[in-house]
């Protein structure tokens, strides 16, 4: 059988672009600039971890210190808090920092690692699905991943980078600001500053309230900066009474409560701030937490 020339010239351009497409290497993945991640062994928890860091852009140009961000859920957080950070100083005169990420447990569900590093207690009552199969939910070693974050994830940071360990922000959302509650009343001088955006409260009928109260009996002053954030859509829906469980909790009025409560005690070094951004929810508000959380903190030319 005899193929007309036109047909005859297009299949075999049709066939040259298969076997192209074949030999073709696939896309390269995107990388942000001046990132690194380094592997760390969580010994006593028997546990790897990663850390993400981003350098500032004038990072390898002289010899000064940045202040450094430690942020918990890194793997949605870190480049949130990176591209945030580096535009406020790009556009809004905001210091330069250095930011690490705080990775999930090599090997682990994101909301296992989370749920088991980030609360301060294992709830008395238990209604939490597994989200591992073959393994049941796991709660309460936030003040172990405290220990595992001041005594080997800092001086790490300290050792290989020109970070101003002074000046040392701890980031956290939801789980992650229970474990930055939990890192406040425990050893609140871990950190200079604390970000913290819409804490989970409710958690276990409100511990960290018990928490909290125990503190107060126990110390005349707690040394730290607090700057809280929280969506104003993140209430008890309309006609529900408000309790501390998940579904009935009215996470602004919890906020605004255990603000009030620190607020008492008139702690001589003691700062808060705390800001409800009215038109954000619960999934929203993080961006907007963060970037005034830093402008509380951080110096600005501008």
């Amino acid at each position: 059988m005899r193929i007309a020339k036109p047909l005859a010239a297009y299949l075999l351009l049709a066939l040259c672009a298969l076997d192209g497409a074949a030999a073709a290497p696939a896309p390269a993945g995107y990388a942000l600039e001046n990132t690194e991640v380094r592997d760390i062994r969580a010994q006593a928890l028997r546990r790897d971890y990663q850390l993400y860091v981003a350098l500032p852009d004038s990072y390898k140009d002289g010899a000064r210190r940045y202040p450094v961000l430690f942020v918990a859920d890194a793997n949605y957080a870190f480049p949130v808090v990176r591209n945030i950070a580096q535009r406020l100083h790009k556009h809004a005169g905001m210091e330069e920092v250095i930011v690490v990420g705080l990775s999930y447990a090599k090997g682990d569900n994101g909301m296992h690692s989370r749920r088991r590093d980030y609360t301060p207690s294992v709830p008395r009552k238990q209604s939490y699905s597994p989200v591992m199969p073959g393994r049941p939910p796991e709660f309460g070693q936030a003040a172990a991943y405290g220990k595992f974050l001041t005594t080997e994830v800092l001086p790490l940071v300290a050792r290989h980078y020109r970070a101003d360990m002074r000046r040392k922000v701890f980031v956290g959302h939801s789980y992650g600001s229970l474990l930055g509650l939990e890192m406040l009343l425990g050893e609140p001088r871990s950190f200079d500053h604390y970000i913290l955006g819409s804490p989970s409260l409710w958690f276990d009928a409100g511990v960290m309230f018990e928490r909290e109260k125990a503190y107060a009996a126990r110390h005349k002053d707690l040394p730290a900066s607090v700057f809280f954030g929280i969506g104003g859509l993140e209430r008890l829906a309309p006609g529900k009474q408000r309790s501390r469980s998940e579904e009935d909790a009215d996470m602004v009025e919890d906020l605004r409560e255990f603000d009030a409560v620190l607020r008492t005690h008139r702690y001589p070094n003691l700062k808060t701030q705390l800001r409800v951004f009215h038109e954000e929810d619960h999934a929203s508000v993080f961006p907007s937490v963060l970037t005034h959380g830093l402008r509380s903190y951080l110096s600005s030319s501008k």
